[in-house]
């Protein structure tokens, strides 16, 4: 039987939950694959009561958490030997979401350099009318080869 390739794996979760992460977070939070290619994807997840703050809208840090887990994809995407790390992850948030909302996550690939990649993710409302946060991040490439799915 032929080995599939990562982005194979994303692909395959197309329209379901991505329950082949090697993130346990990324799990915890239950993206549903919207789209995947070659060094972008797209995720769609719901705000749940435990990814709210004390006024119900979605946390920064899992606001942050999104973008960071969704980027990993990214470069999961990429089919690349080895594993990438975040060095930065800088966040700008532009309007809340609440508890019960459907966001969608969409990430790029700026710039894939030998050793770092720059990489952004943009957080939108369900019908990708309001942006609620802007994320980029360098990524720096380890010696630690990934494990088999």
């Amino acid at each position: 039987m032929e080995k599939l390739t990562r982005l194979q794996v994303l692909q395959n979760h197309i329209d379901g939950e991505f329950t082949a992460s090697p993130s346990p977070f990324m799990l915890w939070m239950k993206p549903i694959v919207v789209a995947a290619e070659q060094g972008t994807v797209t995720f769609k997840y719901t705000v749940r009561e435990e990814m709210s703050n004390p006024v119900k809208s979605l946390h920064g840090g899992v606001t942050a958490a999104i973008a960071d887990d969704c980027i990993g994809a990214t470069m999961f995407s990429l089919d690349e030997e080895t594993f990438y790390t975040t060095i930065n992850l800088v966040v700008d948030y532009f309007a809340p979401a609440f508890v019960g909302d459907t966001i969608i996550a969409k990430t790029a690939i700026i710039r894939k350099g030998k050793q770092i990649v720059n990489a952004q993710c943009e957080i939108w409302n369900k019908d990708q009318t309001r942006l609620i946060a802007r994320a980029t991040s360098n990524l720096l490439k380890t010696n630690i080869v990934k494990k088999e799915l």
